[in-house]
């Protein structure tokens, strides 16, 4: 017997101009703060950056996604890839979300979406310079357990709460074949 498919229950879109409810945006903050109280790990070594950028890889070129993939640990850059389709434009992205998450600890996407309570704008917050910083989803500290954010995962290339949702997925897939 096959089960019903439920209805998808609206999300709050970033990327929307329309006007949305504080409730919506309150349900994607949770998720994502559900994400990073999820997503710890024991540790991140080269090794592990190269196994996590390489997954990404290959969930990208299964999916013909034209992404910029990229794994920092700061300034300093570990992978970084641009598939078929990406642009320099998604380097830009990936460099300016990957600092985004690293100034605040959290995901890109989570600095954004706190910005809009109240009816705000991420281009309102005077701490985040546009020429460096970008508060769109994509980018997800990688939280090593008793540490903190030791470095950042970023995609650029599709709407941002996709570059957000491939991450995690990433993210969750290296956790469980790691285990």
């Amino acid at each position: 017997m096959q089960t019903p498919e439920l209805p998808h229950a609206p999300e709050f879109d970033p990327d929307s101009s329309e006007p949305q409810s504080e409730e919506l945006l309150a349900a994607a903050i949770g998720r994502i703060e559900g994400e990073i109280a999820e997503l710890q790990f024991d540790r991140f070594t080269a090794a592990d950056a190269l196994a996590l950028g390489l997954q990404l890889v290959e969930l990208g070129t299964e999916r013909d996604l034209p992404i910029a993939i990229d794994i920092r640990r700061g300034d300093h850059t570990v992978f970084h890839v641009a598939l078929a389709g990406a642009t320099y434009d998604n380097d830009l992205w990936a460099a300016a979300k990957s600092r985004t998450a690293l100034r605040y600890a959290e995901p890109s996407l989570l600095v954004g979406l706190r910005a809009r309570r109240g009816g705000g704008r991420p281009e309102d917050n005077p701490m985040l310079d546009p020429a460096l910083h970008a508060a769109h989803g994509g980018a997800f500290p990688l939280y090593v357990r008793g540490v903190g954010p030791v470095a950042v995962v970023t995609v650029s290339g599709l709407p941002q709460v996709a570059d957000h949702d491939l991450v995690v997925e990433a993210l969750r897939t290296w956790r469980n074949e790691a285990d």
